[in-house]
């Protein structure tokens, strides 16, 4: 990378200083930055600012010396010119042919080029979507589905180990719950009168269940007693939604490495075991809960990660209480009822206990209205020997669902809320997984399913994949020209002076630190950004071309040549950032808006 090129250098550069005792040694790493407007350069480095007050200097006095030093070590004249700006900033320009030779790994690399090893194979445990099986994923499900995906797969890119990972909310109330609405569907069956409760689960998948109980055990449970049925059809019903989940994550291009199961938490006896680690540790005591106050003195809510609340838990009662507190959280927290058994806070941080043991670094993808719950989440990690900085949490915002500017009702297959499949199955998968990153995972997001069908360039998706597909044409062209696809040529390539040519070089050479960078913040909306950026630059600079008769391909063999490098290594760099978020990059698109593209380029 360009930028590892830079850093390499100022630090063989402050090295030699320090060695010399010109300077101190400079321990913390120094940032090496595009600067905002690229006049100013094509990085701004900080060292001397960071240096300045242990070696007792002006910083702008240093960053002199340390760019003279710089010039020195610079044996092969890649940098073209450094500029002392500000307090002390290093404005770093560098020679054009750095750029251009970097553009020719992008062929060279291919379908790699992107990934680094920043990562260093670090194991990460990346947990998301981990829906209550209650039901099939909502719209808002599925943006998270889509967040921890494109989370998962950048770190990948970027050299992390990772494992993905689903956590089953199979034991809690919720469940019984809907063990108890099958029951009711199951009666009805017999032509019984049934009132659904107001927290019961009223989708048509409950009837479906309940007609595969009845056709496997007749009317045997009609009239039993609960505790005759409630496990099986509590069992039966997680199956049978889990089942409906993997459906609707596979028709978004989504698996998982490992389901882990709250229940079997319970039936391996890690839960058992958590308890009296905690006990030994002594972490835990018996006590009423104080109410906790929020930070505006509302009692705040005993709020679970996955939704899953605990019942029977009253601060009148003696409880078992874990010494969060003493890590950061506003109180302490139960872990045992006053009848013994354990909560569902117990439940989740033995489940991140778990997690921590087989990876360094854990990752939460959780609905926005979980935000509360985190403070505990960390403080349960620090108490437990562990950093609160292991555990990385990213609150997903809602997701309002619109048909041309209206709201869409509720689904008939998921009972309350709109099901993500019905949306995929409407849209497509490209356009729902491109969608849900259209805007930051912490805003709110409009999802317009008009919008996201419409075949035209107001779309989001159908932009960038009709740039991949106007590339791909301008190959066929060439080929049907009979003008040969150009290897790396540095006198080709040292045509592309035009100011468009440049940035358009810069934004392909800038991809792999784009990708590291995005993965260490866990914001794939980066790429997502950076595809609709580059492809709107492209399109500028080739309706531009076609205006003032610079095309692609031309008379001219060495700027034709050049050109179709930089069209080939922006090709790559489309499919290669479509790619790490799961998206499509056809080289053909049809609609009324680029029927034309194959004859005008």
């Amino acid at each position: 990378m360009v930028r590892d090129r830079v850093i390499e250098l100022f630090r063989q550069a402050l090295a030699k200083g320090a060695a010399e005792g010109r300077w101190p040694a400079l321990e913390a790493a120094f940032s090496v930055e595009a600067p905002r407007d690229p006049k100013h350069g094509d990085f701004a480095v900080n060292a001397a600012m960071m240096l300045a007050k242990p070696a007792g200097k002006p910083p702008r006095d240093l960053a002199q010396a340390i760019a003279a030093e710089v010039r020195a070590v610079d044996a092969q004249h890649e940098i073209a010119g450094l500029e002392i700006a500000g307090p002390g900033f290093i404005n770093v320009r560098l020679a054009a042919d750095v750029w251009l030779r970097a553009l020719g790994r992008v062929v060279s690399e291919g379908t790699a080029y992107g990934r680094t090893e920043v990562g260093g194979g670090k194991k990460v445990i990346v947990e998301y979507v981990s829906a209550n099986p209650t039901g099939p994923m909502h719209v808002g499900h599925g943006r998270g589905a889509v967040v921890g995906d494109g989370v998962q797969g950048l770190l990948r890119w970027a050299g992390f180990d990772v494992t993905r990972e689903y956590y089953v909310n199979d034991y809690g109330a919720q469940v019984q719950t809907l063990a108890r609405s099958v029951h009711l569907r199951y009666q009805e069956l017999f032509g019984r009168q049934v009132t659904m409760p107001p927290k019961s689960y009223p989708g048509d998948y409950v009837k479906d269940i309940a007609a595969a109980l009845r056709a496997e055990h007749g009317d045997r449970y009609l009239d039993a007693p609960e505790s005759e049925w409630l496990t099986l059809f509590r069992d039966r019903a997680v199956e049978h939604v889990l089942g409906l989940i993997r459906e609707d994550l596979r028709a978004i291009n989504i698996e998982f490495d490992r389901w882990s199961s709250e229940k079997a938490l319970y039936e391996s006896g890690t839960v058992d075991r958590f308890l009296r680690f905690l006990e030994e540790k002594d972490l835990v005591y018996v006590g009423k809960l104080p109410p906790p106050k929020s930070k505006k003195g509302a009692p705040a809510p005993i709020a679970q990660p996955h939704g899953d609340l605990d019942e029977g838990v009253s601060a009148a009662e003696d409880l078992t209480l874990f010494r969060s507190s003493q890590y950061g959280d506003e109180v302490d927290r139960p872990v045992k009822k006053a009848d013994g058994t354990p909560t569902y806070f117990c439940a989740d941080i033995a489940y991140h206990w778990d997690k921590r043991q087989r990876a360094g670094t854990l990752v939460d993808v959780l609905g926005a209205d979980h935000g509360g719950y985190v403070p505990r989440l960390e403080a349960a990690l620090e108490a437990l020997g562990a950093s609160r900085k292991d555990l990385h949490v990213i609150l997903i915002q809602m997701v309002n669902l619109t048909r041309g500017g209206e709201a869409v009702k509720m689904s008939k297959r998921a009972g309350t809320v709109v099901s993500l499949r019905e949306v995929v199955d409407e849209v497509g998968r490209d356009a729902t997984r491109f969608m849900f990153l259209t805007r930051r995972s912490d805003a709110q997001l409009d999802f317009d399913i008009e919008l996201a069908k419409r075949q035209t360039l107001d779309n989001p998706v159908f932009y960038v994949q009709y740039g991949h597909a106007r590339l791909a044409q301008i190959f066929a062209k060439a080929r049907e020209s009979g003008v040969a696809v150009p290897e790396f040529d540095l006198e080709a390539v040292r045509t592309l002076t035009s100011p468009e040519e440049q940035d358009l070089i810069r934004r392909v050479v800038a991809f792999p630190d784009m990708l590291a960078a995005a993965a260490l913040a866990y914001e794939p909306h980066r790429v997502a950004f950076y595809l609709q950026e580059t492809i709107a630059a492209f399109h500028s600079y080739y309706t531009q071309g076609k205006r003032t008769g610079e095309r692609v391909i031309s008379a001219d063999a060495r700027k034709t040549a050049g050109r179709l490098f930089l069209c080939r290594a922006l090709k790559q760099v489309l499919a290669n950032g479509l790619g790490v978020l799961g998206v499509a990059a056809p080289d053909r698109m049809e609609s009324p808006e680029t029927r034309d593209i194959a004859d005008d380029v």
